[in-house]
Protein backbone atom coordinates (compact mmCIF):
# COMPACT_ATOMS: atom_id res chain seq x y z
CA UNK A 1 0.00 0.00 0.00
CA UNK A 2 1.41 3.33 -1.07
CA UNK A 3 2.09 5.86 1.64
CA UNK A 4 0.70 9.39 1.67
CA UNK A 5 2.22 11.72 -0.88
CA UNK A 6 4.65 14.24 0.57
CA UNK A 7 3.34 17.72 1.06
CA UNK A 8 4.57 20.19 -1.54
CA UNK A 9 7.14 22.74 -0.39
CA UNK A 10 5.92 26.23 -1.12
CA UNK A 11 8.48 29.01 -0.86
CA UNK A 12 7.29 32.09 0.97
CA UNK A 13 6.92 35.18 -1.18
CA UNK A 14 8.55 38.11 0.52
CA UNK A 15 6.79 40.79 -1.48
CA UNK A 16 7.56 43.46 1.07
CA UNK A 17 11.28 43.02 0.52
CA UNK A 18 10.97 43.37 -3.22
CA UNK A 19 8.77 46.46 -2.87
CA UNK A 20 11.24 48.06 -0.47
CA UNK A 21 14.13 47.24 -2.83
CA UNK A 22 12.24 48.75 -5.79
CA UNK A 23 11.52 51.94 -3.83
CA UNK A 24 15.18 52.28 -2.85
CA UNK A 25 16.34 51.78 -6.44
CA UNK A 26 13.79 54.32 -7.68
CA UNK A 27 14.97 56.89 -5.13
CA UNK A 28 18.58 56.32 -6.16
CA UNK A 29 17.67 56.81 -9.81
CA UNK A 30 15.82 60.04 -8.99
CA UNK A 31 18.81 61.24 -6.98
CA UNK A 32 21.11 60.49 -9.91
CA UNK A 33 18.85 62.40 -12.28
CA UNK A 34 18.71 65.37 -9.90
CA UNK A 35 22.49 65.46 -9.56
CA UNK A 36 22.86 65.16 -13.33
CA UNK A 37 20.66 68.21 -13.85
CA UNK A 38 22.27 70.22 -11.04
CA UNK A 39 24.40 73.28 -11.79
CA UNK A 40 27.65 71.41 -11.23
CA UNK A 41 30.48 71.21 -13.75
CA UNK A 42 31.01 67.46 -13.33
CA UNK A 43 33.68 67.38 -16.04
CA UNK A 44 35.95 69.60 -13.94
CA UNK A 45 35.74 67.55 -10.74
CA UNK A 46 38.35 64.95 -11.91
CA UNK A 47 40.76 67.78 -12.71
CA UNK A 48 40.49 69.18 -9.18
CA UNK A 49 41.02 65.72 -7.68
CA UNK A 50 44.59 65.67 -8.98
CA UNK A 51 45.55 69.29 -8.28
CA UNK A 52 48.90 69.65 -6.53
CA UNK A 53 47.37 71.47 -3.56
CA UNK A 54 44.77 68.68 -3.27
CA UNK A 55 47.56 66.10 -3.19
CA UNK A 56 49.26 68.10 -0.43
CA UNK A 57 45.99 68.21 1.49
CA UNK A 58 45.55 64.45 1.09
CA UNK A 59 49.07 63.79 2.37
CA UNK A 60 48.60 66.06 5.39
CA UNK A 61 45.22 64.47 6.14
CA UNK A 62 46.61 60.94 6.14
CA UNK A 63 49.79 61.84 8.05
CA UNK A 64 47.89 63.83 10.66
CA UNK A 65 45.33 61.05 11.14
CA UNK A 66 47.90 58.25 11.36
CA UNK A 67 50.18 60.12 13.77
CA UNK A 68 47.30 61.23 15.97
CA UNK A 69 45.77 57.76 16.10
CA UNK A 70 49.11 56.08 16.82
CA UNK A 71 49.88 58.40 19.72
CA UNK A 72 46.29 58.10 20.95
CA UNK A 73 46.57 54.29 21.03
CA UNK A 74 49.79 54.41 23.07
CA UNK A 75 48.40 57.00 25.49
CA UNK A 76 45.08 55.16 25.66
CA UNK A 77 46.76 51.92 26.72
CA UNK A 78 48.73 53.74 29.43
CA UNK A 79 45.66 55.57 30.75
CA UNK A 80 43.60 52.37 30.67
CA UNK A 81 46.24 50.55 32.73
CA UNK A 82 46.34 53.46 35.19
CA UNK A 83 42.55 53.33 35.42
CA UNK A 84 42.79 49.66 36.42
CA UNK A 85 45.70 50.24 38.81
CA UNK A 86 45.52 49.44 42.50
CA UNK A 87 47.03 52.86 43.18
CA UNK A 88 44.15 55.28 43.93
CA UNK A 89 46.20 58.30 42.80
CA UNK A 90 46.80 56.67 39.41
CA UNK A 91 43.11 55.80 39.10
CA UNK A 92 42.00 59.33 39.90
CA UNK A 93 44.56 60.79 37.50
CA UNK A 94 43.34 58.53 34.69
CA UNK A 95 39.69 59.34 35.44
CA UNK A 96 40.46 63.08 35.43
CA UNK A 97 42.40 62.78 32.17
CA UNK A 98 39.47 61.04 30.47
CA UNK A 99 36.99 63.51 31.96
CA UNK A 100 38.86 66.55 30.60
CA UNK A 101 39.94 65.41 27.14
CA UNK A 102 36.72 63.54 26.39
CA UNK A 103 34.57 66.38 27.68
CA UNK A 104 36.03 69.24 25.65
CA UNK A 105 35.16 69.51 21.93
CA UNK A 106 38.00 68.63 19.59
CA UNK A 107 37.86 71.99 17.84
CA UNK A 108 38.13 73.79 21.18
CA UNK A 109 41.19 71.73 22.11
CA UNK A 110 42.83 72.52 18.78
CA UNK A 111 42.20 76.23 19.27
CA UNK A 112 43.53 76.12 22.83
CA UNK A 113 46.78 74.55 21.70
CA UNK A 114 47.06 76.94 18.76
CA UNK A 115 46.68 79.96 21.05
CA UNK A 116 48.84 78.61 23.87
CA UNK A 117 51.35 81.44 23.28
CA UNK A 118 48.82 83.87 24.74
CA UNK A 119 49.27 82.14 28.11
CA UNK A 120 52.85 80.84 27.86
CA UNK A 121 54.88 83.00 25.43
CA UNK A 122 57.95 80.86 26.04
CA UNK A 123 58.19 77.14 26.75
CA UNK A 124 61.09 76.63 29.13
CA UNK A 125 61.92 73.13 30.32
CA UNK A 126 65.32 73.08 32.07
CA UNK A 127 67.99 71.18 30.17
CA UNK A 128 65.48 70.24 27.44
CA UNK A 129 63.95 73.15 25.60
CA UNK A 130 63.78 76.95 25.70
CA UNK A 131 61.86 78.27 22.74
CA UNK A 132 59.07 80.60 21.70
CA UNK A 133 55.72 78.87 21.93
CA UNK A 134 54.70 80.06 18.47
CA UNK A 135 57.77 78.35 17.06
CA UNK A 136 57.24 75.05 18.84
CA UNK A 137 53.49 74.79 18.37
CA UNK A 138 52.74 75.34 14.72
CA UNK A 139 49.29 74.92 13.20
CA UNK A 140 50.04 71.29 12.33
CA UNK A 141 51.35 70.59 15.86
CA UNK A 142 48.30 72.19 17.45
CA UNK A 143 45.98 70.06 15.31
CA UNK A 144 48.02 66.96 16.14
CA UNK A 145 47.88 67.61 19.90
CA UNK A 146 44.17 68.38 19.87
CA UNK A 147 43.25 65.29 17.86
CA UNK A 148 45.63 62.88 19.59
CA UNK A 149 44.80 63.86 23.17
CA UNK A 150 41.07 63.85 22.54
CA UNK A 151 41.24 60.45 20.86
CA UNK A 152 43.48 59.03 23.62
CA UNK A 153 40.65 59.53 26.14
CA UNK A 154 38.31 57.46 23.97
CA UNK A 155 41.01 54.87 23.34
CA UNK A 156 41.54 54.52 27.09
CA UNK A 157 37.91 53.52 27.53
CA UNK A 158 38.04 51.19 24.52
CA UNK A 159 41.16 49.45 25.84
CA UNK A 160 39.70 49.24 29.34
CA UNK A 161 36.56 47.61 27.95
CA UNK A 162 38.70 45.13 26.03
CA UNK A 163 40.77 44.26 29.10
CA UNK A 164 37.65 43.85 31.21
CA UNK A 165 36.21 41.43 28.63
CA UNK A 166 38.96 38.90 29.38
CA UNK A 167 37.99 36.49 32.13
CA UNK A 168 39.95 36.97 35.35
CA UNK A 169 40.68 33.25 35.37
CA UNK A 170 43.06 33.80 32.45
CA UNK A 171 45.18 36.13 34.57
CA UNK A 172 45.08 33.82 37.55
CA UNK A 173 46.18 30.89 35.40
CA UNK A 174 49.09 32.92 34.03
CA UNK A 175 50.15 33.87 37.57
CA UNK A 176 49.97 30.24 38.67
CA UNK A 177 52.63 29.26 36.13
CA UNK A 178 54.93 32.08 37.17
CA UNK A 179 54.30 34.66 34.44
CA UNK A 180 55.06 38.27 35.32
CA UNK A 181 52.27 40.88 35.10
CA UNK A 182 53.88 42.41 32.00
CA UNK A 183 54.16 39.01 30.29
CA UNK A 184 50.59 38.16 31.28
CA UNK A 185 49.33 41.39 29.76
CA UNK A 186 51.38 40.97 26.58
CA UNK A 187 50.88 37.27 25.94
CA UNK A 188 47.54 36.40 27.55
CA UNK A 189 45.27 39.39 28.10
CA UNK A 190 45.94 41.68 25.13
CA UNK A 191 45.65 38.98 22.41
CA UNK A 192 42.17 38.11 23.69
CA UNK A 193 41.16 41.71 24.31
CA UNK A 194 42.04 42.67 20.74
CA UNK A 195 38.79 41.07 19.52
CA UNK A 196 36.92 43.75 21.46
CA UNK A 197 39.40 46.58 20.91
CA UNK A 198 39.86 46.46 17.14
CA UNK A 199 36.30 47.17 15.86
CA UNK A 200 35.76 50.44 17.78
CA UNK A 201 39.37 51.45 17.16
CA UNK A 202 38.87 51.04 13.43
CA UNK A 203 35.74 53.16 13.60
CA UNK A 204 37.60 55.80 15.60
CA UNK A 205 40.39 55.90 13.01
CA UNK A 206 37.84 56.49 10.26
CA UNK A 207 36.40 59.31 12.36
CA UNK A 208 39.94 60.61 12.82
CA UNK A 209 40.46 60.77 9.06
CA UNK A 210 37.35 62.91 8.76
CA UNK A 211 38.06 64.83 11.96
CA UNK A 212 41.27 66.22 10.51
CA UNK A 213 39.02 68.59 8.56
CA UNK A 214 38.76 70.69 11.74
CA UNK A 215 42.42 71.57 11.31
CA UNK A 216 41.39 73.77 8.38
CA UNK A 217 40.18 76.34 10.92
CA UNK A 218 43.76 77.13 11.94
CA UNK A 219 45.18 77.00 8.42
CA UNK A 220 46.46 73.44 8.10
CA UNK A 221 46.42 72.45 4.42
CA UNK A 222 44.31 69.32 4.63
CA UNK A 223 41.62 68.32 2.13
CA UNK A 224 38.99 70.89 3.13
CA UNK A 225 41.53 73.73 3.27
CA UNK A 226 42.94 72.63 -0.09
CA UNK A 227 39.46 72.67 -1.62
CA UNK A 228 38.84 76.16 -0.23
CA UNK A 229 42.15 77.36 -1.69
CA UNK A 230 41.13 76.16 -5.14
CA UNK A 231 37.58 77.53 -4.99
CA UNK A 232 38.81 80.92 -3.81
CA UNK A 233 40.48 81.32 -7.22
CA UNK A 234 37.84 79.89 -9.56
CA UNK A 235 34.65 80.20 -7.41
CA UNK A 236 33.72 76.58 -8.25
CA UNK A 237 32.85 75.72 -4.66
CA UNK A 238 30.78 72.56 -5.17
CA UNK A 239 33.20 71.11 -7.70
CA UNK A 240 36.22 71.48 -5.42
CA UNK A 241 34.31 70.16 -2.41
CA UNK A 242 33.25 67.12 -4.44
CA UNK A 243 36.90 66.57 -5.36
CA UNK A 244 37.77 66.57 -1.66
CA UNK A 245 34.84 64.19 -1.04
CA UNK A 246 36.32 61.75 -3.57
CA UNK A 247 39.58 61.57 -1.63
CA UNK A 248 37.77 61.22 1.69
CA UNK A 249 35.83 58.26 0.33
CA UNK A 250 39.04 56.70 -1.00
CA UNK A 251 40.96 56.90 2.29
CA UNK A 252 37.92 55.86 4.35
CA UNK A 253 37.36 52.85 2.07
CA UNK A 254 41.00 51.80 2.39
CA UNK A 255 40.79 52.16 6.17
CA UNK A 256 37.57 50.13 6.22
CA UNK A 257 39.16 47.32 4.23
CA UNK A 258 42.13 47.31 6.58
CA UNK A 259 39.82 47.17 9.57
CA UNK A 260 37.97 44.20 8.07
CA UNK A 261 41.14 42.16 7.64
CA UNK A 262 42.39 43.07 11.11
CA UNK A 263 39.10 41.95 12.61
CA UNK A 264 39.26 38.71 10.64
CA UNK A 265 42.84 38.10 11.75
CA UNK A 266 41.84 38.44 15.41
CA UNK A 267 38.56 36.56 15.00
CA UNK A 268 36.28 39.60 15.38
CA UNK A 269 34.36 38.98 12.13
CA UNK A 270 31.38 36.64 12.36
CA UNK A 271 30.34 34.13 9.71
CA UNK A 272 27.70 36.33 8.14
CA UNK A 273 29.93 39.43 7.93
CA UNK A 274 32.75 37.50 6.26
CA UNK A 275 30.61 36.72 3.19
CA UNK A 276 30.15 38.93 0.18
CA UNK A 277 27.56 41.74 0.56
CA UNK A 278 25.94 41.04 -2.82
CA UNK A 279 25.47 37.37 -2.01
CA UNK A 280 23.97 38.20 1.38
CA UNK A 281 21.60 40.75 -0.18
CA UNK A 282 20.43 38.28 -2.82
CA UNK A 283 19.78 35.57 -0.25
CA UNK A 284 17.92 37.98 1.99
CA UNK A 285 15.59 39.02 -0.83
CA UNK A 286 14.92 35.39 -1.75
CA UNK A 287 14.26 34.46 1.87
CA UNK A 288 17.15 32.00 2.01
CA UNK A 289 18.71 31.62 5.47
CA UNK A 290 22.11 33.36 5.60
CA UNK A 291 23.57 30.93 8.14
CA UNK A 292 23.01 27.20 7.81
CA UNK A 293 22.20 25.27 10.91
CA UNK A 294 24.83 22.85 12.13
CA UNK A 295 24.35 19.18 11.20
CA UNK A 296 23.87 16.75 14.01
Amino acid sequence: MAGPEPLPIVRLRHWGRWVAAAIIVALLVLLGIALGNAQIAWNQVPDFVFYKVMATGLLNTVVLAVLSQAVAIVLGIVIALLRRSANPVARWFAAGYIWIFRGLPVLLQILLWYNLALVFPVIDIPFLVHEQTNVLISAFTAAFLGLALNESAYMAEIVRAGLNSVDSGQTEAAKSIGMTPAATLRRVVLPQAMRVIIPPTGNDFINMLKGTSMASVIGVTELIHAANNISSNNLLVMETLLAAAVWYMVVVTVAGVGQHYLERAFGSVDQMASRGPLARAGKALRGVPLVRSARV
